[in-house]
């Protein structure tokens, strides 16, 4: 759907950004709340009528509905809530991404995580109820994780696996606190505070339960550079 058609109908303050695949590598992502049913039909009309993948974050089931009724490829993760289109499955990344979760309660931030990086390129490899609460499993997936191009590391409590995943790997390693946790985890802070005071240099932190956002970081930072444009 054209910005003239979205006009036409009635839904003239939509306008989705049909260059962001361009300037960022990947198209528009919608962030279903919020918005109307109206809304998330034209807005996914108009980006897969330019893009073959298309990502729907925090996606309620219902939601999911309406957009399966704007194309049936649309996919609903119930975990992660992402709808999504996935088309195109060309790997573009130079490398594997590995997501890692501390505990099952990190599932849902952590699956946000990997169903994005996968939609948007990246092959993506998990490693799940490794906290530190039992160090050795963590250890135990040393050699694994060394082999990843990127490590997003997903953790709520105290926030403490992403120093050691920091200092265990070569790589870059980017950093999610989730809402898990005791009324001292204050909804998530006191894990993002840790991850960003972590001992463990070059450790990225990313918003708290935002597994979208450490998603496309750590595939920007897997994607092979645009060829050189000689002036």
């Amino acid at each position: 759907m054209a910005k003239e058609q979205i006009q036409a109908s009635g839904m003239s303050e939509v306008f989705p950004d049909l260059q962001r695949v361009g300037n960022t590598g990947f198209s528009e992502v919608i962030y279903c709340p919020g918005k109307s049913d109206d809304q998330l039909r034209a807005v996914s009309a108009a980006l897969l009528s330019e893009s073959p993948n298309l990502l729907a974050t925090r996606a309620t089931p219902e939601q999911a509905e309406v957009l399966h009724g704007v194309c049936q490829e649309f996919q609903y993760h119930e975990k992660a809530r992402v709808a999504y289109v996935h088309r195109d499955r060309t790997v573009s990344g130079r490398g594997t991404l590995a997501v890692v979760a501390a505990g099952t309660c990190d599932l849902p931030v952590a699956e946000e995580a990997a169903v994005c990086a996968e939609v948007m390129g990246s092959r993506v490899v998990r490693f799940y109820d490794v906290g530190v609460a039992g160090l050795h499993r963590i250890l135990s997936c040393r050699e694994r994780l060394r082999s990843a191009a990127v490590v997003v590391v997903v953790a709520g409590m105290e926030g403490a696996l992403p120093s050691v995943v920091g200092g265990l790997v070569p790589c870059p390693v980017i950093a999610v606190p989730t809402s898990v946790g005791y009324g001292a985890s204050f909804s998530g802070l006191a894990a993002l505070l840790g991850m960003l005071n972590s001992c463990a240099p070059g450790v990225t932190v990313v918003n708290i339960d935002n597994g979208f956002g450490a998603a496309f970081a750590a595939t920007r930072i897997n994607r092979p550079p645009p060829a050189r444009r000689d002036s």
